[in-house]
Parts: structure tokens; C-alpha cells; sequence
């Protein structure tokens, strides 16, 4: 499994369970293999036998309700949540960081989750120093870690930042530990940085001596608990400072993580003790973006994307397990309320859209009002695709992320409401960055009653989309340029302090 040889891993699950078959951990690691390989179904049934063998099996309940979130099966879902949350109040280990981020919208809960995965899962090591190198280098060494070092979203929004970081004040590492690729945004990562480390094939402890054997100051984990991480890299230390950014929306509960970096909306000031990280406030947004994006010229018609020829168009592309069964029935109340409009939604597996037809026929909408695109988003034309939308329906309480940028940057306009958690108040970041706050909301209700509003009202939308178009090129979302002065400013004001002696702080840029 850690290899990646996810078949080579099911043949081995397989044999164990028939040599024992209420051999609960084997099922359970047979569903995580399975799930990698996207058979979500039989994902399923394996965690659920797993948890019918011995209930209290660490971790497998939050795997099942995970997996039916990413199939939108709600059937159980109200009992299931009731029992997590049991279980999360008694302590037991029972939910995954990241899949909390979807089910909870509460920050202080989502700390204790990780804290308790942290501590389950890493040991902090003592075999390298977590001193700072005592002589001021003439650069200060940055080593950016990711798995998506690929075509991926992440690197889709950090790969100019390597290109223009100021070469007189840093020297850029990049480490890889994602699939085996040479695909176009990997060449062009690997252009863009001094040092391109692929440690696919490292221990743990090994990629962690290998950044202190090239004297990294700041290591920068760009995935934290996302799929391939590697977070047991920094629990060795990799660097003096270690800051977790980008790709993870949450604390990582460690005591190894010094910094998270971020902005004042998405951890405003009263939320900064559920995080076990201190805080580099960024001045405008924390995300980072690249300046420009090639958009082909090909342009599309609704009729080949199967889309009704007249009619209010709203959209959702992120990922099923966003979906909660709360917001779709909100989705549904507005398609209720807008004649002739529809929802389209992506759909990358083919279960999610008979899934969710039928639950809109629960809630008396014709399923024909629900369109689904097959296609990824981010690749395949999406960008002149999504000019067709009127309004993105954002999710609650995972938010898009890249999804939402690069819509916006299309000028479509996004529809957000504002939660507590980091996760669901990235959006209304992204809004603040481009001046649209009007399409900031802070309760469903409200959420609900203005998609209805710019749905009916052709004029307030054309003001709205208008004005989103106007804000574009002046957009602090969009000028990586200026993003990268702030972040070379934070990092500067980190490794300072340290050579100082000076314990890690809350930092405002």
C-alpha cells in the first residue's frame, strides 16, 4: 500500500481474510486499497464488515462515512454522524483529519481530531537536531514538499511562485513523492526550481537527512493530511522551521508544524488557539495563484455539453464528498424557486449522478434538472466550459478552493457561505481578494434566499457579473508578483527570529 501497488496490496488483503475471516484490520485496509482505486462501492462494504467485526476498530467508522460521502449516500448518514460524534466526545479514534473537514465545521473539534490522529501516527524523533544552522547562509534554503508536484490543483496554483522567488535571497528545493510522472506541469516544476529531489522511493527518516544534508532553513509541507502525504517526514525534522501551507485546510495537530500560513479571514484572530501552528497572516488572501492561465480558444455551445438551450445555469463542480445532504437540499429549495434553471454538477465515476437523482427526487425536483459533467475539472477545455454557468453554488463547509479561483478568474461569479472552520471560509477569502464581497453569506438561509435573488433579477446579475469582470485585472487573487514579496517577507521575518533566538509567533505581514 505505501508503495502505491494498490492491487498488489487487495491480493494480499484477500489472502489474509481467508485465512481469517473476522480478521477486522484486514478488511479494512482491503477497503482503503479499494478506494484508492476508486471501487467505492466494494470500499464500502469492506469497512463496513470491518466495523461489524469489532466495532471500535481505530479510524474505520469515519472511513465508511467518508466513502458514502464521496458515493452522496446519505441513507444512514444522521445515525452514523450521531455515533461519530460519541465517539469523537469519548475520545476513540474514529475520524481522519481530513475527512472532518467536510463533516465538521467546527475548529476546535477538528483540532482535537488531528491531534489525536498526530499522536496515534507520529512519533517525534530525536535523531536529527532542531537547531538552527548557525552561520547565516548567503540564501536562505526553501524546501517545498508535495506529492502533486503534477498536473494537480495544488501545483496548478503554486508553480509561477517557484519561478519568480527572488534567487538573490533564497535557493528553491522542490522534494517529490507523488506517482511517477513526467507530465507538463511536472517539467515544469522541475524547471523552475534550483533542486528537484524525487524521493518516491525514501524512507521516511531518509528524505528528512536528505533536506538537512542540503541545510534547509524552512521546509514547506504542501499537502499535510491529503492523500499521499507524508507528514512522518517532518516529524523527523526536515528543516529548523517547518510550515504547513496550501494544500491542507485545517491545523495539523503537531507539535513538529511551527507555522500554518493564512490570512485574517480564513483564521481570524479569536479562532488562532485551535491551532497547534502560530499563524503567518498574509496581508490580502493566503492563496496563492499563477498570474495568467493559456485558455484555448475553442468555444462551446450549451447543446454539446448537454445543456438546455435557455435557462438559469448553476453549478457546483467540487468534489462529491463536499456535498452534505444539508446544502443539497438547499440546492434543491433554489431550483424550486428559479423556473427553468438547472444545477450541473461533475461526476468522475458514474455514481454519484444516480445517486443524486434520486435524492432530488425526494425532494420533488425533476431529476432531469440535475446535469453532470464526466469531465476533470482543470484540464479538457473546463475553463471556457464554466463560461457558460451563471452562478457557481459553492459547498458548505468545504468550500472550493482552486475550484473557486479559477472561476472566478473566468468571470463567473461564486456564491459562498461564511462557517467557522479554515475550510469553509476560503471562499469568501478568494471573494474579499477580487472585491466581491456581496456574495459573502453568513447563514444558509441567507445563502439560499440571494442565489434565488440573482437567479429571477437579470439585471442584479449583470451587475454582478459585470462588475466581477471589471475587478479582474486589478486583483490582488491574481498577482503572484506582489503574493511573493509577502511570503518572501514572512519567510525572512521566521528564519530572523529564530537566528535571534526567538521562539515561533503569531506573524502579520
Amino acid at each position: 500500500m505505501e508503495l502505491g501497488k494498490h492491487n498488489e496490496a487487495l491480493r494480499c488483503y484477500k489472502n489474509a481474510i481467508n485465512i481469517k475471516k473476522d480478521f477486522a484490520e484486514a478488511h479494512s485496509n482491503f477497503g482503503n486499497a479499494l478506494k484508492r482505486l476508486k471501487r467505492l462501492d466494494e470500499a464500502a462494504v469492506s469497512f463496513g464488515n470491518a466495523i461489524r467485526i469489532n466495532q471500535h476498530i481505530d479510524f474505520v467508522l469515519g472511513d465508511l462515512i467518508y466513502t458514502k460521502m464521496n458515493l452522496c449516500l446519505w441513507d444512514n448518514l444522521l445515525s452514523d454522524l450521531e455515533d461519530l460524534e460519541k465517539k469523537i466526545n469519548s475520545n476513540e479514534k474514529t475520524l481522519k483529519p481530513f475527512p472532518s473537514l467536510a463533516l465538521i465545521d467546527d475548529p476546535m473539534t477538528q483540532k482535537k481530531l488531528a491531534e489525536i490522529y498526530a499522536n496515534e501516527r507520529f512519533i517525534k524523533s530525536d535523531a536529527l537536531s532542531i537547531t538552527s544552522n548557525k552561520s547565516k547562509p548567503l540564501k536562505i534554503r526553501l524546501g517545498y514538499f508535495s506529492p502533486d508536484f503534477r498536473n494537480h490543483a495544488v501545483s496548478s496554483l503554486i508553480s509561477e511562485l517557484f519561478e519568480i522567488h527572488d534567487r538573490d535571497q533564497f535557493e528553491i528545493h522542490a522534494f517529490y513523492f507523488g506517482p511517477a510522472t513526467s507530465d507538463e506541469m511536472n517539467l515544469r516544476i522541475k524547471a523552475s526550481v534550483d533542486y528537484y529531489h524525487d524521493v518516491r522511493e525514501l524512507a521516511h527518516k531518509d528524505v528528512a537527512k536528505l533536506a538537512r544534508n542540503v541545510k534547509l532553513d524552512i521546509a514547506i509541507d504542501l499537502c499535510g493530511y491529503t492523500q499521499d502525504c507524508r507528514p512522518e517526514i517532518f516529524a523527523a525534522r526536515a528543516a529548523p522551521l517547518q510550515l504547513s501551507y496550501l494544500g491542507y485546510p485545517g491545523t495539523m495537530g503537531a507539535e513538529f508544524m511551527d507555522y500554518i500560513i493564512a490570512d485574517k479571514i480564513i483564521i481570524p484572530k479569536k479562532s488562532q488557539k485551535y491551532y497547534s501552528e502560530k499563524i503567518i497572516y498574509m496581508p490580502d488572501c493566503y492563496q496563492v495563484n499563477i498570474s495568467s492561465r493559456v485558455i484555448t480558444e475553442k468555444k462551446f455551445s450549451r447543446q454539446e455539453l448537454g445543456l438546455p438551450n435557455s435557462g438559469f445555469i448553476f453549478c457546483s463542480f467540487n468534489n462529491s464528498f463536499k456535498i452534505s445532504p444539508t446544502i443539497f437540499s438547499g440546492w434543491m429549495r433554489i431550483l424550486k424557486n428559479v423556473e427553468n434553471s438547472i444545477l450541473w454538477l461533475y461526476d468522475d465515476s458514474g455514481n454519484i449522478e444516480k445517486n443524486l437523482k434520486k435524492e432530488a427526487k425526494k425532494h420533488g425536483v425533476n431529476e432531469n434538472r440535475l446535469i453532470f459533467a464526466n469531465y476533470k475539472p482543470g484540464i479538457d477545455n473546463f475553463s471556457n466550459r464554466i463560461k457558460l454557468v451563471d452562478l457557481f453554488l459553492d459547498s458548505i463547509p468545504y468550500n472550493a478552493h482552486t475550484m473557486a479561483s479559477d472561476t472566478l478568474r473566468m468571470g463567473v461569479p461564486v456564491l459562498t457561505c461564511m462557517g467557522d472552520s479554515l475550510a469553509s471560509r476560503v471562499a469568501a477569502s478568494l471573494l474579499r481578494a477580487v472585491n466581491m464581497n456581496e456574495l459573502i453569506t453568513n447563514s444558509q438561509e441567507e445563502y439560499e434566499l440571494l442565489a434565488i435573488e440573482l437567479a429571477v433579477n437579470s439585471q442584479k446579475i449583470k451587475r454582478v457579473k459585470d462588475k466581477l469582470v471589471r475587478n479582474l485585472p486589478s486583483a490582488k487573487l491574481y498577482n503572484t508578483s506582489l503574493f511573493t514579496r509577502h511570503l518572501e517577507s514572512a519567510y525572512v521575518n521566521i528564519y530572523e527570529r529564530l537566528q535571534n533566538g526567538q521562539s515561533a509567533d503569531h506573524i502579520y505581514i
